[in-house]
């Protein structure tokens, strides 16, 4: 059940929409690298290979890898940003006091391609919306 927000935390709110944004685009361009990264890998059976010997950027099977893994970098890093972009949603969750199903949903922003780029824009139109309604609401 949804409770609304406290009016001491809507600075806070406000501050969290901010990471929010850039997390969940962030985030969701990963993801996208991701999925590439496993097309290729498990598809072709080649990784993204950055400074090696083919080349600036090259797609090379796993073992014969000289440079970086790239393929590995993004995996490693999209996994980092979901933790950010976890934190936020959580942050946001609790802040604006939503239902729990509506964190579960969010957080899947994380992991379905191209979700978090949706959610970009729908989430903090309605926690303002949230802002909003509490500010409307004598107290």
């Amino acid at each position: 059940m949804a409770i609304g927000p406290r009016p001491d935390d809507i600075p806070r709110i406000r501050k969290t929409i901010a990471v929010y944004k850039v997390s969940s685009i962030i985030t969701g361009t990963f993801l996208l690298l991701l999925c590439l990264m496993m097309v290729l890998r498990y598809g072709f059976g080649v990784d993204i290979e950055l400074l090696g010997p083919y080349g600036f950027l090259a797609l090379t099977p796993k073992d014969l890898i000289a440079g970086l893994n790239l393929s590995t970098i993004i995996l490693i890093a999209h996994g980092w940003l979901y933790v950010l972009y976890l934190a936020c949603d959580f942050l946001l969750w609790r802040l604006v006091r939503w239902s729990f199903g509506r964190f579960l949903f969010i957080a899947l922003g994380g992991v379905v391609p191209l979700l978090s780029f949706f959610l970009e824009r729908r989430v903090p139109r309605q926690a303002e919306a949230a802002i909003a309604a509490n500010e409307r609401v004598p107290a």
